[in-house]
């Protein structure tokens, strides 16, 4: 963890700077919240306005220089990352992914204002000769979650994949698109970035940070494929229910369910991996919650891949994914 963990002030002003590359700056908060922003001589760009940091990221532009704020970037829609738009006031343009605007305004909210201006797949923010591009690659953690890099500073900010770390919060950070998610961590390395935005935990990340939760993403998918060849058939799934009795299917389901994610978890935890701890030594969270993401990644692949096959006419054919 990073020293202004253990500093009184950074909880009595509750927000820390650090300076990622020549103008382009990182703004966390005690609560693990996270956002940036970019001087360019003629105006500050912002990069998400979550809540729990709020106000106190004009204190930390001020820290540096009188810029105002001109433009505001969202990175998604979600609230807990930019439910403190407002606070900006109209005269700030606001630039986003088209869906982000469609979600937007199909469930409003006072605190996110619309954008202003949208993209579909690429564009360049230039202001004063200070360039940010913008990127979308397709649905991840949600729908309009982009990429936002900064070519010149080599800093890119992509929220809610990478915790720096960390394995990253419940049900893989509660993401929509778990395929996507899992692209996301390869589309990130893709870049030549020396330093990651990724919105939580309090601290900016590096390029081993990335790798490394790419590493663990890869051995829960692993384990939940052993756990669905061996455990997700025909005759497993009704040997749970005729356990439970007929009047008791669902909570054999459950069972069923669990086994699979046990399994997952165990062989997770237990391996040692590529730099010779296990995931409990070599990530935070991943002891409390690698049976969520257990969970998420295992129904993910039941919906989201192959099942190898499907019933043939009666009782009989290959095997495949229940």
């Amino acid at each position: 963890m990073p020293e202004h963990i253990n500093d009184p002030s950074f909880y009595e002003k509750g927000w820390h700077k650090e300076e990622l590359g020549d103008g382009f700056y990182w703004v966390t908060s005690p609560s693990g919240y996270e956002a940036a922003f970019m001087l360019t001589g003629n105006g500050a760009i912002v990069i998400d306005a979550p809540p729990p940091l709020g106000e106190n990221i004009f204190a930390a532009i001020e820290s540096v220089s009188d810029e105002p704020v001109t433009h505001l970037i969202y990175s998604h829609w979600h609230s807990d990352h930019i439910g403190a738009a407002s606070m900006f006031g109209p005269k700030v343009k606001i630039i986003a992914h088209d869906i982000t605007r469609d979600l937007l305004a199909r469930f409003p909210d006072p605190y996110r204002p619309l954008p202003t201006e949208t993209f579909a797949t690429d564009a360049t923010l230039e202001v004063n000769g200070t360039k940010l591009e913008l990127s979308y690659k397709g649905a991840d953690h949600c729908p309009g979650n982009i990429y936002v890099w900064a070519p010149t500073q080599k800093v890119l900010t992509k929220i809610d994949i990478v915790s720096p770390g960390s394995v990253a919060f419940m049900h893989a950070d509660a993401s929509e698109n778990i395929s996507g998610f899992y692209q996301a961590h390869d589309d990130i390395l893709s870049y030549d970035f020396k330093a990651l935005v990724g919105g939580h935990i309090t601290r900016w990340g590096t390029r081993e940070d990335v790798e490394a939760a790419r590493e663990y993403w890869h051995d829960v998918r692993t384990f939940a494929d052993e756990a669905l060849k061996e455990m997700s058939t025909r005759d497993v799934l009704e040997g749970f229910h005729h356990g439970m009795g007929r009047e008791h299917r669902l909570v054999g389901a459950e069972n069923f369910i669990n086994s699979m994610v046990n399994y997952i978890v165990d062989r997770t935890l237990s391996k040692v991996t590529s730099n010779g701890q296990t995931w409990p030594e070599r990530l935070a969270g991943a002891t409390p919650f690698t049976k969520y993401h257990a969970y998420t990644v295992m129904e993910s692949s039941r919906t989201e891949r192959t099942h190898h096959g499907y019933q043939r006419r009666g009782t009989g054919g290959p095997w495949y994914v229940v």
